[in-house]
C-alpha cells in the first residue's frame, strides 16, 4: 500500500474590487485592469500555490472574505477584516485619496477642512472610511455622487461642488482625455495596502509568513504601484 500523502491545499481565489482605485481601464471581458494581479501571480508562483483571480462588488467581496476559507486579497487593512483574515505586517503598495479643486478654492490638508462644504464623490468607493465622515450630519457636508470619474470632473468644472474626491490613477486618465484648466489637488489620505489571507485556509499563519517573505523579495525587485 503506497504511503499516504498530504492533501494539496485548496486553490486560492484572489478577490479584488470590481471598481479600481488604480485605473479606469477595462480588459476585453469588461473587468477592471488590476495592476496588482501581476504581483499576485508572481507571489503565488513562487509560493507554489494554485490560485485564480476574480473581481466582485466591494460589499460582496467583503462577504466572501468573511465566510470562505480559501480566499486571498491585497487590500487596505480595515478593522472589519481582523476577525476573518490574517493581514501582513508590512504593506505591499499604497493608494492615495486626493481632493481636486479649482485653484481659487481653499486647499484641504485634513478631512475637517471639508466641513460645511460640498463634496463630489464617485459611487462604489469608501475612500478609506472617509465616506462615513462625509455623511455625519453634524459636519454639514453636502455630497453629490456620480457613477463615473469623467462625470465627476465635469461636475467640478461646472461648479457643482467645492471639492472632488478621487484617486490619482483614474483622475490622471480622465484629465488626459478631458483636460480641465485651473484644477489642482491635495493629498488627503495615504492608504497602505496589505496582503490578506483567510484565517480558515490550511496552516494559514505559516502560509502568510511565507507570502510575506516572498513579497519582500518581489518588492525589492520591482515594486507594484
Amino acid at each position: 500500500m503506497p504511503p499516504a500523502t498530504a492533501a494539496e491545499p485548496p486553490e486560492l481565489e484572489y478577490v479584488y474590487p470590481d471598481q479600481s482605485v488604480w485605473t479606469t481601464r477595462r480588459d476585453a471581458a469588461g473587468d477592471p485592469v488590476n495592476p496588482l494581479l501581476g504581483f499576485a501571480s508572481a507571489l503565488m508562483a513562487r509560493a507554489g500555490l494554485a490560485w485564480h483571480g476574480r473581481g466582485y462588488p466591494a460589499a460582496r467581496m467583503f462577504e466572501r472574505l468573511g465566510d470562505r476559507p480559501a480566499l486571498f486579497s491585497i487590500l487596505v487593512a480595515s478593522p472589519a477584516l481582523a476577525a476573518c483574515c490574517l493581514i501582513s505586517r508590512r504593506p505591499v503598495a499604497a493608494a492615495e485619496v486626493r481632493v481636486w479643486r479649482k485653484a481659487t478654492t481653499a486647499p484641504v490638508g485634513r478631512r475637517e477642512d471639508l466641513i460645511n462644504k460640498t463634496v463630489i464623490t464617485i459611487r462604489g468607493y469608501s475612500y478609506g472610511g472617509l465616506l462615513g465622515f462625509l455623511r455625519e450630519p453634524r459636519h454639514h457636508i453636502v455630497t453629490s455622487a456620480t457613477a463615473r470619474h469623467d462625470s465627476a470632473f465635469a461636475m467640478l468644472a461646472a461648479g457643482r461642488g467645492d471639492y472632488l474626491l478621487d484617486y490619482p490613477g483614474p483622475a490622471a486618465e480622465v484629465l488626459a482625455e478631458h483636460p480641465v484648466a485651473g484644477l489642482v489637488s491635495d493629498t488627503l489620505l495615504r492608504l497602505d495596502v496589505h496582503l490578506v489571507l483567510s484565517r480558515g485556509y490550511p496552516d494559514a499563519a505559516a502560509v502568510m509568513a511565507r507570502l510575506e517573505a516572498i513579497a519582500e523579495t518581489l518588492l525589492a525587485e520591482s515594486p507594484p504601484p
